[in-house]
């Protein structure tokens, strides 16, 4: 009975800790895009971000010996991306919604190509990985310590980032001229607010998060860069955003769900299940199914989401 208990405990663990290890990438795509969509420009390409930052951050690994600064030029990357998709968006007034779709495919075969041609055929060297940090005492601490305290470096910062995030949009005047742009442009226009200059920020900021979100899968959970790294987690961020109703701390409990969703397949593998693993595997997008369409998460989205401005 006592061994029983001890493998129930050590699923509970597994399970706990990966679903909050896996639920940083997301979450730092989700931060970013929480702030583009408050700003009205709703960035359907953060999928094809995520994978430009994890090139960025794989390549810098790979050359400086470095994987702390692997990760940092990830949202480097980003933040290029983001100059793109910004002047796309704002300046020339092309739809979100068809840009994000064209990138994100154009984005696939960019990565592809461009790792081709720098690291060539040969086998790809694997960088090593930000080991999990130990908080002193707080790790030694039962069944909690290994879940919260055991925890890679890049995860402690996406907590800070979500803190940081959330007073500035709600306890800033950055973030209440965001938000008033993002619902009534012109009625912002008109009390002197430059809506250009703060939605340029949105999506500069959703890029960053993105691209970091790519660096932390290289380099904090995978080790490597390969074409399908990404595996659909910017709609993820962007079905997270709705379910956490535009809000960072409501997302950092959205992007958990997400996954535990996502770990419980890699946990069941420490026992004898007759659940097929495609199932399994199908849990965290059958989630983002569910958010996209309205069914859980259902919220009024800011009224200028998707509306281009332009000044008369």
């Amino acid at each position: 009975m006592s061994a029983l208990a001890n493998l129930d405990t050590a699923f509970f663990i597994s399970w706990l800790a990966a679903a909050i290890r896996l639920a940083g990438p997301v979450l730092l795509a989700a931060l970013g895009e929480i702030y583009a969509e408050r700003s009205g420009v709703l960035n359907i390409g953060i999928e094809g971000t995520i994978l430009m930052g994890a090139l960025t951050s794989y390549m810098t690994a790979v050359a400086s010996g470095s994987t702390a600064l692997g990760f940092i030029a990830g949202g480097v990357g980003g933040l290029i991306v983001g100059c793109v998709l910004a002047a796309l968006y704002l300046r020339a007034h092309a739809s979100q919604i068809v840009v994000g779709i064209v990138f994100n495919i154009f984005a696939a075969g960019l990565a592809t190509w461009i790792y081709a041609l720098v690291m060539g055929t040969a086998s790809s060297p694997t960088i090593p990985m930000l080991e999990p940090w130990h908080i002193p005492l707080l790790s030694s601490l039962p069944f909690i310590g290994p879940i919260l305290f055991q925890q890679p470096l890049p995860l402690y910062l996406t907590l800070i980032l979500a803190i940081v995030a959330h007073y500035g949009l709600f306890h800033t005047r950055f973030g209440l001229s965001l938000r008033a742009v993002g619902e009534n442009p012109r009625a912002a226009h008109a009390a002197g607010l430059n809506v250009l200059k703060i939605r340029t920020w949105g999506v500069l900021f959703s890029c960053v998060g993105a691209g970091l979100a790519g660096g932390y899968l290289v380099t904090a959970q995978i080790g490597l860069f390969r074409d399908n790294i990404v595996s659909g987690q910017g709609f993820i961020a962007l079905a997270i955003v709705i379910f956490g109703r535009w809000s960072p701390f409501k997302a950092m409990v959205a992007a958990f769900i997400f996954g535990a969703a996502d770990a419980l397949q890699l946990s069941l593998q420490l026992f004898e299940n007759t659940l097929p693993p495609q199932l399994l595997l199908a849990l965290p997008y059958l989630l983002t199914i569910l958010a996209m369409s309205g069914v859980v998460g259902r919220t009024l989205q800011p009224s200028a989401l998707t509306q281009p401005y332009r000044k008369e």
